[in-house]
């Protein structure tokens, strides 16, 4: 089982670098059944709890057509996460790889994503069934899924690498 904070035999932290301020904002907060990592989903469900997603002020207004979307890209800070470690054991068997070849929260910049469907919108809250995150997560953004739209422009010289299909 995995514990809290816990560094695995193969894993490796290092000293955290003096923070510089990106200037991130949090824009609301996330309500969600799980309290704790330990009891947390790894990937979210689409037929998952219902969640609150609730905007602060000045942002409930970027809210408006947001209901034209079936599926949401939800951003969101993951405060309570580790950020030391830059190799990693998931399954726990010895061996580690590198933070970033990981879906993991334990990350130096703790964002995580969660593509979540919406079930309804109640003023400047968001019903939605899909996320992974701890009840009280801090909100950074929302987005229309991706997959939703087609590139604006045909492809153009150059923007495919050699070897790209």
């Amino acid at each position: 089982m995995v514990r809290e904070n816990e560094i695995r035999a193969s894993e490796l932290a290092v000293e955290m670098p003096a923070t510089t301020d990106a200037g991130l904002v949090f824009i609301g907060r996330i309500r969600t059944p799980w309290q704790s990592r330990l009891v947390c989903p790894r990937q979210g469900r689409a037929d998952g709890p219902i969640c609150r997603i609730e905007l602060f002020e000045p942002w409930v207004r970027a809210l408006d057509g947001i209901t034209a979307y079936e599926r949401l890209e939800v951003l969101y800070w993951l405060h309570l996460s580790r950020r030391d470690l830059v190799r990693q054991s998931p399954a726990n068997d010895g061996n580690a790889r590198g933070t970033f070849s990981l879906r993991t929260p334990v990350r130096p910049n703790p964002i995580g994503t969660s593509i979540a469907t919406l079930v309804a919108q109640e003023g400047a809250t968001l019903l939605v069934r899909g996320l992974d995150c701890l009840d009280d997560t801090p909100l950074l953004d929302i987005k229309p899924d991706r997959t939703l739209f087609t590139p604006i422009a045909p492809p153009q010289p150059g923007d495919f690498e050699v070897g790209d299909s």
